[in-house]
């Protein structure tokens, strides 16, 4: 069993940084990612990272958004820099234990991840 317990979210200008982190409580896994829900809008990938270190980003956060993950401290992060109001949402932290080739922030991929977190609120205004 993995427990996912986020932090880090908060309220920003326009063009301001947030660092995320999601503290993982269990066995490892596989793939681990960031995922976000807008209000009325459907969940969407932002950012996963797998095994080996590979990290893929969903195009509407490349060059802004970083992936990363201490694995001493058990623990991913989402840097966020030049932030926009579009990625006000609530931020999700999720994990699988398949391979690195099930390990997308696409949306056919998203079913895989069957660990999730509470949730931490971003919101960035004009």
């Amino acid at each position: 069993q993995v427990q996912l317990v986020e932090s880090g979210g908060g309220s920003v200008q326009d063009g301001g940084s947030l660092r995320l982190s999601c503290a993982t409580f269990g066995y490892s896994s596989n793939c681990m990612g960031w995922f976000r829900q807008a209000p009325g809008k459907e969940r969407e990938g932002v950012a996963v990272i797998d095994e080996d270190g590979n990290a893929r980003y969903a195009d509407f956060v490349k060059g802004r958004f970083t992936i990363s993950q201490d694995n001493a401290k058990n623990t991913l992060y989402l840097q966020m820099n030049s932030l926009k109001p579009e990625d006000t949402a609530t931020y999700y932290c999720a994990a699988h234990y398949r391979s690195g080739a099930y390990c997308y922030p696409t949306k056919q991929y998203q079913h895989y991840f069957n660990y999730w977190g509470q949730g931490t609120q971003v919101t960035v205004s004009s």
